[in-house]
């Protein structure tokens, strides 16, 4: 098994983990902004490519040729998927069994707090959410022209033991805003794992699935039981106005419960983390 990442980040890493886990023998190549090297991840061998929108290490394109699974988890650039942009010919001559792109939710927009599923109307108010909405097309365009085993998966707030909100409480971090009927969905990302891994056997092409947990909720929700586990009083609501733009306030500007019934059905698969109160409850117990 030869399996490409463009881009390391967390999910990746789950991803690889889960992979050794399973006890799967598999070579590991993955492009990175950082100069090309070697090395250990989880005691995996690995080469990593320099591909950046300045450099590429041309080593790459062989290495993308030997692939039989591609994960993609690099976001667009202006409105651009940088994959596409400079290794469309060689991933359409490769013989892959499976290429996922790592999209997000923000691609659906606002809906005033109701139920999205993949057939919603996308209506992007983000210009991340604009900018993923144009990267998923584009690949769609491409792997329809050619034929490629490739899926989508839009994925919601990721969480993780070493990215949660118990550790931003704990640092006084966190920022949580009063707006009335404002859910937002999460997921963890031993959960994104995990339908990854069941993917490489169940699988159909050019489909969309929400990557959710079950239980969408308000970020003050979230803040109030993380305080209670913690033992410590929840911080104060500010108001929509006072904040800055930026990541935080388009966080606001979009309201909606992410349905995960086609996830679930088509994977055949029980989250290990149905809602963020198992999710946190979990992280706070095992002292992480």
């Amino acid at each position: 098994m030869n399996i490409f990442a463009f881009g390391f980040g967390q999910v990746s890493k789950y991803f690889i983990k889960k992979l050794a886990k399973e006890k799967n023998n598999f070579e590991l190549n993955i492009s990175s902004r950082k100069d090309s090297h070697s090395g250990l991840f989880e005691g995996i061998k690995f080469n990593s490519y320099q591909f950046d929108v300045k450099k590429i290490d041309n080593r790459i394109f062989e290495a993308i040729l030997k692939a039989d699974y591609i994960l993609i988890s690099i976001p667009p650039i202006d409105g651009q998927d940088i994959v596409i942009k400079n290794f469309k010919e060689a991933i359409k001559k490769t013989k892959t069994k499976w290429i996922t792109y790592l999209s997000a939710t923000s691609v659906y927009g606002n809906h005033n707090g109701e139920w999205v599923n993949e057939k919603s109307k996308t209506k992007p108010t983000t210009i991340n959410g604009v900018n993923r909405l144009k990267a998923e097309d584009q690949w769609l365009e491409f792997s329809k022209q050619y034929n490629l085993p490739f899926q989508i998966f839009r994925l919601s707030g990721i969480y993780s033991n070493q990215n949660n909100i118990l550790k931003r409480l704990r640092a006084g971090q966190t920022k949580i805003v009063k707006k009335e009927n404002h859910f937002f969905s999460r997921i963890h990302v031993e959960d994104i794992s995990n339908i990854l891994f069941k993917s490489l056997k169940t699988f159909k092409r050019n489909e969309i699935f929400n990557i959710s947990d079950d239980k969408p909720a308000s970020q003050i929700d979230v803040a109030i039981y993380g305080s209670k586990l913690l033992k410590i009083v929840s911080p104060e609501p500010l108001k929509l106005d006072s904040l800055e733009d930026g990541m935080l306030k388009d966080f606001y500007k979009d309201s909606k419960k992410v349905d995960n019934k086609k996830m679930k059905e088509f994977f055949n698969y029980k989250l290990i983390y149905p809602t963020y109160k198992e999710g946190l409850d979990h992280i706070f117990n095992n002292k992480i």
